[in-house]
């Protein structure tokens, strides 16, 4: 059934109705005849922040470019859009070919973080597709989900038939081949689901039974069939794909609004708060002329003018001078403007964003500290020099940029308030670099964000600070700052308690995203919109303590939500790091001698391509 004139009648009524009608350059639209495979890819959230996604573009690519399938894309509505609907009796439809999403075969939501898994519920609810995974049968889409926000899957394991663990550009294409096979054997729903999980990456909660102690903790965590492996490895693609250049070119403004080229995938520095440092490891790199290229074939394919280089710690490529060279000699002529995030502090980064800056000048530059002491950054494994950072914001401001904005992290394991307070200094020093180098004019930026201890890392042990802590320090930063024209920014702490919550959770929380959605909560990423009142409730309604998942410390030998999920990082390396840091001790980055951490023997496929494509561990 397509929806075009009911979708059309509705359109007057809502704010950028570009958001609903698909039809951008570089879209495809297949026949719904013509593939015998129909998946609906899901970004929680509106058109505006999910369409610049690149692992939505990277999988809208890969699966169009394939015989007999059909991807199309589904946004959250916004909240007159849904309203609007929901009056009308109007399911939840494709962008594509505007069908409703109930009719298609596979729904794949994309979970790049937690506070968005209301949405999930509320897409899954407009849509017609029951909540629970239980209460689906075989005439409803198969509900799977990936993203960086899987690799604890629990929280979201009574909602979701089946997690993709790692990257989806290999495994997404097995588990279509998987549904096209049980849907020609005419096989129940729970066939399709056991010859999934005997897929690597993909983990089906339905084959897995939680025992609790009395307290609450976890006991342990069983397969149910002999077909689940014990522990879920994640996937990864040993090389990296071509990168997408066909990017969709939006109707509307979007974030972002940009050609994306991932030049790197992993890091090998170590930081011990990183969860995408840990989980995304190892490292893999593309080729300069790989990257370049690709450059070429999406300004073209686009139109655009704006390109990101992506990475984790795109600096740390072992041929980023290449690379930005390659694409000022190819691009110089036309005014590119090329955006280089995620560089390590050093004159060495202030040089190649000067290079990328005769291009086409705009914007300020960026660096993270992550903390103002010494001791701390030994605490997270961030050896820095003050007197260097000092020295690249110098050269930032000498060199012509006149905004630096600095990214740090409160409420760290063993930080005191005089740690805190050296947040300010630190930007005082710097702000007074800035007058000496460019006058008055220059602007300084502390982004502040609160420290959540994510599965996986090394702090995966530790306590979220208490949210009177974290705003005792935030007011404490806003004294020291006052009347001195630095500008402080940083998220509340509620949204840090629902990061923290539904981050380190356990299936019990399934019972709480869902009492939540139905008090109202929805758009949870969004300060206007989130609501801490309705997840206190639904923590009330459960009968569980909130501070459970939050501010208490993990034992060491305590069964961890997450434990069953193997990202070939193993736990007694995770475990070791931990204690280091209470030590005040840290390791060398990966590049300068292997500390074992498991991921080499985990995936040692990518060691054939080393010389050519991989590159990070000795």
């Amino acid at each position: 059934m397509q929806l075009p004139n009911e979708i059309e009648q509705l359109l007057y009524r809502v704010e950028k109705p570009g958001r609903y009608v698909g039809g951008e350059y570089n879209q495809t639209v297949k026949a719904w005849d013509s593939v015998d495979l129909h998946i609906a890819l899901a970004f929680p959230d509106i058109y505006d922040l999910g369409q610049p996604n690149l692992g939505l573009a990277i999988l809208y690519d890969l699966l169009n470019q394939a015989e007999g399938i059909a991807a199309e894309r589904v946004f959250s509505p916004w909240l007159d859009m849904e309203a609007a609907m929901r009056s009308a009796g109007l399911p939840l439809f494709s962008l594509e070919n505007k069908r409703p999403i109930r009719e298609f075969d596979i729904l794949g939501i994309t979970l790049p973080y937690e506070s968005i898994y209301t949405n999930a519920l509320n897409l899954l609810d407009l849509a017609g597709i029951p909540l629970y995974s239980r209460e689906r049968t075989k005439a409803h889409p198969l509900v799977i989900a990936g993203g960086q926000a899987c690799f604890n899957p629990e929280t979201m394991a009574d909602f979701i038939d089946a997690f993709v663990i790692g990257e989806g550009e290999e495994v997404f294409i097995e588990i279509a081949e998987a549904y096209r096979a049980w849907k020609k054997s005419g096989g129940e729903r729970g066939s399709l689901l056991e010859s999934l999980s005997e897929i690597q990456g993909v983990y089906v909660p339905e084959f897995y039974e939680v025992a609790y102690q009395e307290d609450g903790r976890i006991a342990s965590i069983s397969p149910t069939s002999s077909i689940a492996p014990k522990r879920v490895r994640k996937r990864i693609v040993a090389q990296l794909p071509p990168p997408v250049t066909r990017f969709l070119v939006p109707n509307v403004g979007i974030v972002h609004d940009r050609i994306a080229i991932e030049i790197m995938r992993g890091c090998t520095r170590g930081c011990r708060f990183c969860h995408a440092g840990v989980v995304n490891r190892p490292v893999r790199q593309r080729p300069v002329a790989e990257i370049v290229d690709a450059m070429e074939a999406g300004l073209q394919a686009t139109g655009y003018q704006q390109v990101g280089l992506l990475s984790l710690s795109s600096s740390d490529h072992t041929q980023i001078i290449q690379i930005v060279d390659a694409v000022y000699e190819r691009f110089k002529e036309r005014r590119v403007q090329v955006s280089l995030p995620s560089l390590r502090i050093a004159s060495f980064s202030v040089d190649l964003m000067q290079r990328l800056q005769t291009l086409r000048p705009g914007g300020g530059f960026t660096l993270a500290p992550e903390a103002a002491t010494p001791r701390m950054r030994a605490v997270i494994n961030k050896e820095l020099d003050e007197a260097e950072l000092l020295e690249t914001a110098r050269q930032v401001f000498e060199r012509g940029w006149l905004s630096l904005k600095l990214y740090f992290m409160i409420g760290l394991p063993g930080e005191t308030m005089d740690d805190v307070l050296a947040i300010a200094e630190l930007g005082k020093k710097i702000q007074r670099i800035g007058w000496q180098a460019r006058g008055k004019r220059i602007s300084v930026h502390l982004g502040v964000g609160s420290f959540i201890p994510k599965p996986h890392t090394p702090f995966q042990w530790a306590a979220t600070d208490s949210s009177a802590s974290l705003m005792d320090k935030i007011n404490a930063l806003k004294d020291a700052l006052r009347k001195t024209g630095i500008k402080l920014s940083y998220n509340h702490s509620d949204s840090t308690l629902l990061e923290s919550w539904l981050s380190r959770g356990d299936r019990s929380l399934g019972q709480v995203i869902h009492a939540a959605w139905r008090n109202g909560a929805k758009f949870d990423a969004w300060n206007e919109h989130f609501n801490i009142d309705a997840w206190q409730k639904a923590f009330e309604s459960v009968g569980i303590d909130p501070a459970f998942y939050a501010h208490r410390s993990r034992d060491l030998d305590e069964v961890l939500p997450w434990d069953h999920i193997d990202i070939g990082v193993n736990k007694q390396f995770l475990r070791a790091d931990w204690l280091m840091s209470q030590r005040g001790q840290t390791r060398d980055d990966c590049r300068d001698g292997c500390f074992h951490c498991g991921i080499l023997d985990a995936f040692s496929e990518v060691q054939p391509l080393a010389n050519e494509y991989y590159w990070g561990c000795p």
